[in-house]
């Protein structure tokens, strides 16, 4: 059987923060959950391609604009289930175990989120996110999304607009959603930009 996952990232001069992203990946590939790699580039003058070139990542280049980005990677995608995260976003230890749990249950999955350093605030900031998606299940984009391909196309999938693309596919994912258990980090600079 065929890995059924295909990760896709929305980068755009992401060259400080992807190298971990991928790294968290490793062990997805392990674990033989891990199909394919998408980095979807909106015109990074960095070299956000040749990291993502040598990751062995398909990438995929257009407009900058995480809603048609996301489009693009997702369009592209082979495998059963797409992981959308953004480069900022690393994955913690043992994040596979909750992935695998998800895949018997078909649904849409976000993971809590921590931050990398920053002190009292920014933890509080990811606390109060935290406890916002439990309670409301609207998860922030920072939070990663899990989700069956057929349900992406199902509730018609990103937008290609500039903003609140990811707003609109949670809000069409209402009754869908559901906690991963897995966390990932982000920078402060990361939480502060888009919650």
């Amino acid at each position: 059987m065929r890995a059924p996952i295909s990760v896709v990232i929305p980068t755009l001069n992401a060259e400080q923060d992807l190298p971990g992203c991928l790294s968290a990946l490793i062990e997805g590939l392990e674990a033989g959950l891990i199909r394919e790699l998408i980095v979807t580039d909106g015109g990074s003058g960095d070299a956000t391609l040749a990291i993502a070139a040598a990751a062995g990542a398909r990438v995929v280049t257009g407009p900058a604009g995480i809603g048609g980005q996301l489009r693009r990677g997702a369009a592209v995608a082979e495998g059963d289930w797409l992981f959308m995260l953004q480069p900022e976003c690393w994955l913690g230890a043992g994040w596979t175990v909750h992935a695998e749990a998800a895949l018997a249950t078909p649904a849409a999955y976000w993971s809590s989120i921590g931050v990398r350093g920053g002190g009292l605030v920014p933890r509080m900031v990811a606390q109060w996110v935290n406890l916002r998606s439990r309670i409301s299940a609207r998860p922030s984009a920072r939070q990663g999304l899990l989700l069956p391909y057929p349900l992406y196309e199902t509730v018609g999938g990103y937008a290609d607009q500039p903003r609140v693309e990811d707003t609109q596919l949670l809000q069409r994912l209402r009754g869908h959603m559901r906690p991963l258990g897995a966390e990932l980090t982000v920078t402060p600079e990361a939480l502060r930009a888009r919650g």
